[in-house]
């Protein structure tokens, strides 16, 4: 007879690898974040163009920012996971899941940052707030193909109390194991990709709520906010993460987002009332968004 904890917790099966569309095979994880790629571009986009910065200039940048965070995520996964790795072949499997945010985001940091600089203050500042809000709703639906394929799995500390923990049900998995334990059918635990799928959606409804307001946000607000609450659920959620390698007891993950939370503090306590005395100065002189993205960059000293 199934415990009370079984009976309690959400039936979880993974998704099948291959999802036919037509004559074509597509990989469940690369159908994920492929349509995440796209989505959050478009949300980016969208938001830019309410200050003068053409769609095809967000879409041009963030297809940069995707591919240097694809290939951060990957190799970053790839040394974090050397055990895994059998054939040349594994080392850019990509469409069956393993990506590591830390890589990626750094990665996608490194190639943004010329582009962001070279755009008038308010621009670029406005511009990383619609960058926010695409990558929280992007890596929602990553997060929907990491459920996919079976990782990210957590412990089963809490089982019986704990009102969103999965209960294992079959399907091809990444992680076959919870720790040391064999995953077997019936066994309860924390599914970390499902808990972030949920915090992300949140965020992204409490980002789209703060940049659609009226009056308007200060711009920074947006990826300062993004930078403090991810950073922080995604500093909890990770010690639940049982099968990751750590470090003095964190992981890679955990020690990206305490310079994010640096970050977030720069942005929110520094950067911030700098802009809001711009923004004052903008409508003191008639209301006009100093958004000509196109215009002389600024001093590269200015932040």
């Amino acid at each position: 007879m199934p415990s009370p904890a079984a009976v309690a917790a959400i039936p979880y099966h993974t998704f099948p690898t291959v999802v036919e569309v037509g004559t074509f095979e597509v990989r469940t994880f690369g159908l994920m974040v492929g349509l995440g790629v796209m989505v959050g571009a478009w949300v980016a986009a969208r938001y830019g163009e309410q200050f003068g910065v053409e769609r095809e200039r967000t879409y041009a940048l963030a297809t940069r920012l995707v591919v240097a965070g694809v290939i951060g995520a990957r190799i970053t996964w790839d040394i974090s996971h050397w055990d895994q790795i059998q054939s040349p072949l594994d080392l850019i499997a990509v469409w069956n899941g393993g990506l590591q945010f830390s890589g990626g985001f750094v990665a996608a940091v490194g190639v943004g940052v010329p582009t962001f600089r070279s755009w008038p203050r308010l621009t670029r500042w406005r511009m990383l707030d619609g960058y926010a809000l695409g990558l929280t709703i992007g890596l929602a639906f990553g997060r929907v193909g990491c459920t996919s394929v079976g990782e990210h799995f957590g412990s089963t500390w809490g089982a019986g109390w704990f009102p969103l923990m999965v209960r294992y049900e079959g399907g091809s998995v990444r992680e076959p194991r919870l720790g040391q334990r064999p995953l077997s059918e019936g066994v309860v635990f924390h599914n970390v990709s499902l808990y972030e799928l949920v915090i992300l959606l949140g965020l992204f409804a409490v980002l789209w709520r703060l940049l659609h307001r009226r009056p308007a946000v200060t711009p920074g607000v947006g990826i300062g906010s993004f930078c403090a609450l991810y950073g922080v659920a995604r500093f909890s959620t990770d010690f639940l993460r049982i099968n990751d390698d750590t470090v003095f007891g964190l992981t890679g993950a955990q020690y990206l987002t305490l310079v994010v939370l640096a970050a977030a503090a720069w942005i929110l306590m520094r950067v911030r009332p700098r802009n809001a005395e711009l923004v004052s100065d903008e409508l003191a002189a008639g209301g006009e968004r100093v958004a000509d993205a196109g215009a002389d960059p600024e001093p590269a000293a200015e932040t």
